[in-house]
């Protein structure tokens, strides 16, 4: 280990090559809160491609583990190392390369945080629209977990958002793929072959992303229901509509409760209506002018209250502003809460009430409880599992996970599957494609060095 830290050294200096025992202990770990905490014999910390490649093939000639990180706020254990291995963080390759405004796009290196890149964009009057809720996370870890968020509905996912990757792969050859075209049909498509890979097939070191048109005039709606099954059999009515809303997210009554006493925001309905109400909508609009956000308020009021919702209520800027904050931060307020895990799956938007009518099932047949929230528009669900015990908690999580699987939908909708889910993964998934992505894997990194332990054991 001696030789690996002098030869680390040599290539990033002596003074980004940290030793696990003399780390701060957060690179050890992530947010998810089913992975235990590994420390790595080394963390290294590249400033440059270069320094990325030449790191790869020492790590190579050493027999190393290696796992990259961004700012550790993933949820499924993907940036978790394992004992003795190396991490790779990126918290020196931080800088914004170009905001193209004729092309609508920005290059940036891997560990530039989303808050950074939407104030950079914002300068232009453009947005990085990609928010998944926690706005410290870098642009590599949002990119190796095909991130999504509430915007998710409008824009899309992160996946919709790359348009070209430079990666090193594990022999430190450098990749260039796509660029700033926005369409290419030339051979198999790597860039969007390596988003959402989780660091197993390529450490991406710079990216450039597709940037939007930053719309001026937002408007929040709440809708109060008398059932989670009518506020998400009400979704697909929305969206038919063809109004496209920015936002469209489901809570259900025990969460909202959470989330509104921890961020202490008053959203203005009566006390006999939250009493009636098991889940919320919240709708949020923005257009180019003012009076044609008035005109699309004016209509998805109408369409809620013909859709059962008893009330509709308009937010003020301030509330809905803190409300939105809210909604983002309902992990932490889960956390705070004593949930034993939170996980997020996803299944066709119009299945969703089905869906968690049989969630609700599972955790009461085995002795825990389930409430959420999640992107009711593009069917992506979180989930907060009360249930102390492991073994049980195990039989929720996999009847949670087969139950969307069975509805037509995925594991994972946006946090990866990591370490945290890869068991379900290997039991659930398509057993044609698992073994194909092995061989895509192997493809890549055949010592298997990158990731070790994610997504396959």
């Amino acid at each position: 280990m001696t030789g690996l830290r002098s030869a680390l050294g040599e290539v990033v200096g002596a003074a980004h090559v940290l030793a696990g025992t003399d780390s701060p202990p957060g690179y050890g770990h992530d947010e998810s809160l089913g992975v235990a905490a590994v420390p790595p014999a080394f963390v290294v910390r590249p400033g440059s491609t270069a320094e990325v490649a030449a790191v790869l093939r020492v790590a190579g000639a050493h027999g190393v583990a290696v796992t990259a990180r961004g700012s550790g706020t993933g949820l499924s254990g993907a940036a978790v190392p394992v004992a003795g291995g190396l991490v790779v963080s990126f918290e020196r390759m931080n800088r914004i390369l170009e905001i193209d405004g004729a092309n609508h796009t920005a290059t940036v290196q891997p560990g530039v945080t989303l808050a950074e890149l939407d104030r950079a964009a914002a300068a232009e009057g453009l947005v990085y629209p990609v928010f998944p809720g926690e706005m410290s996370a870098s642009l590599g870890g949002t990119i190796a977990t095909n991130a999504g968020g509430m915007r998710a509905v409008k824009y899309g996912v992160t996946r919709q958002h790359v348009l070209g990757l430079e990666a090193v792969l594990a022999s430190g050859e450098v990749l260039r793929t796509g660029g700033k075209h926005v369409k290419e049909s030339s051979g198999y498509d790597l860039t969007q072959l390596i988003t959402g890979s989780e660091g197993t097939l390529a450490l991406v070191t710079e990216a450039t992303v597709r940037l939007q048109v930053r719309l001026p005039f937002q408007a929040t709606v709440l809708a109060p229901f008398g059932s989670l099954q009518d506020v998400t059999a009400a979704v697909p009515g929305i969206v038919a509509t063809g109004i496209g809303p920015l936002i469209l997210e489901y809570v259900d009554a025990l969460t909202m409760s959470v989330i509104t006493a921890s961020s202490d925001v008053d959203l203005g309905v009566p006390a006999a209506v939250r009493d009636r109400t098991l889940a919320y909508l919240i709708v949020m609009l923005e257009e180019r002018t003012g009076e044609r956000l008035a005109i699309a308020v004016e209509e998805l009021a109408e369409v809620l209250t013909r859709l059962g919702a008893p009330d509709v209520y308009v937010l003020p800027d301030a509330a809905a502003r803190r409300l939105v904050e809210a909604r983002e931060k309902a992990f932490w307020s889960a956390k705070s809460a004593g949930a034993d895990d939170i996980v997020d799956t996803v299944v066709p938007r119009a299945a969703m009430a089905g869906f968690l009518a049989d969630v609700g099932a599972i955790a009461t047949g085995h002795g825990g409880l389930v409430a959420g929230a999640g992107h009711a528009g593009d069917g992506n669900v979180h989930l907060a599992v009360f249930q102390p015990d492991p073994e049980r908690r195990a039989e929720i999580l996999r009847g949670i996970f087969a139950a969307a699987v069975s509805a037509g939908g995925a594991i994972s909708g946006e946090h990866g599957i990591g370490t945290a889910k890869k068991r379900y993964f290997a039991e659930l998934a398509d057993p044609v494609a698992v073994e194909l992505m092995r061989r895509v894997k192997r493809a890549f990194d055949p010592a298997g060095m990158l990731g070790p332990g994610v997504l396959f054991d």
